[in-house]
């Protein structure tokens, strides 16, 4: 072990800060912190200190000197196998203060058991050192740190659950009326669920949406004003003149497509011209 003072940091070599936009917490171990070593904390961080499991200390923005405390904060500390004097390793967290933003998407289902789309951006953010302290108690450490998408994983089925609730019984041409319905149910869910592990909801959006890619198209083209059997012929029209045919417009308007007067065979949606 080397028995050297320095200066712990979450910044790099190249000034860039080791949590950034998408680590919550990250967790150094280093056995040449001693006591005596300065800590350095900056003002979007919190930081924590343990030593064999128990927390020593939780520090706000500003610079300490390490010191062996004669009690933690949480936990205990054995010292009876060293003859009384532990040779101290410590290990220090620095926790995110800033918004960091997350995205959970997923599929629920409508009334009618259509597959919808859904996709909720948020922003969350560590509060106080109580918080930063529940994040490390009840948060579980995957390696070295705990990113946003640990946290999405562990979001995910409140979100569900919130969304499931009220798509599963709203038909999908009326889900975005209940959008707000949606938001707030999901915003509650969550609130709840993240104050567990000390962290704050803050803004939230929610976006739902038909998973399939022609519903969706179909259902814009109602939105300016077509009815059902319009929007199908438009849609087939579409994708006609994608193709280069030149029957693309016969298929918008409805109408036969003729070669010299003569039809040629091709009869659009809800026409009568093949009806005999």
């Amino acid at each position: 072990m080397a028995i050297t003072r320095q200066v712990i940091t979450s910044l790099q070599h190249d000034g860039t800060d080791m949590l950034g936009t998408k680590s919550l917490a990250v967790k150094i171990v280093d056995e040449s912190i001693v006591s005596g070593s300065l800590l350095t904390v900056e003002s979007n961080h919190f930081c924590v200190l343990k030593s064999r499991g128990a927390v020593l200390n939780v520090y706000d923005t500003g610079q300490y000197a390490l010191a062996t405390p004669d009690k933690p904060l949480l936990g205990s500390i054995a010292q009876g196998f060293f003859g009384g004097s532990s040779p101290w390793v410590f290990e220090v967290i620095y926790i995110n203060r800033s918004k960091l933003l997350i995205r959970n998407q997923g599929v629920a289902t409508s009334e009618e058991m259509a597959e919808m789309a859904y996709q909720v951006d948020y922003y969350i953010h560590v509060d106080t050192k109580e918080a930063a302290l529940d994040l490390i108690t009840h948060l579980p450490f995957n390696g070295r740190g705990i990113d946003t998408g640990e946290v999405a994983d562990y979001a995910g089925p409140a979100i569900e659950q919130a969304i499931n609730q009220i798509v599963q019984v709203t038909k999908m041409e009326d889900i975005n009326e209940h959008i707000n319905e949606i938001r707030e149910s999901v915003k509650g869910h969550l609130t709840d669920f993240l104050k567990v592990y000390g962290i704050t909801l803050n803004d939230l959006k929610v976006l739902i949406f038909p998973k399939d890619e022609r519903m969706r198209e179909l259902i814009s083209l109602q939105a300016i004003g077509l009815t059902p059997i319009e929007a199908i012929r438009y849609y087939l029209a579409l994708r006609m003149a994608e193709k280069g045919l030149v029957s693309a417009p016969n298929a918008a308007a409805g109408l036969p497509y003729t070669i010299g007067g003569n039809a040629a065979g091709f009869y659009p949606l809800g026409s009568d011209s093949g009806t005999k």
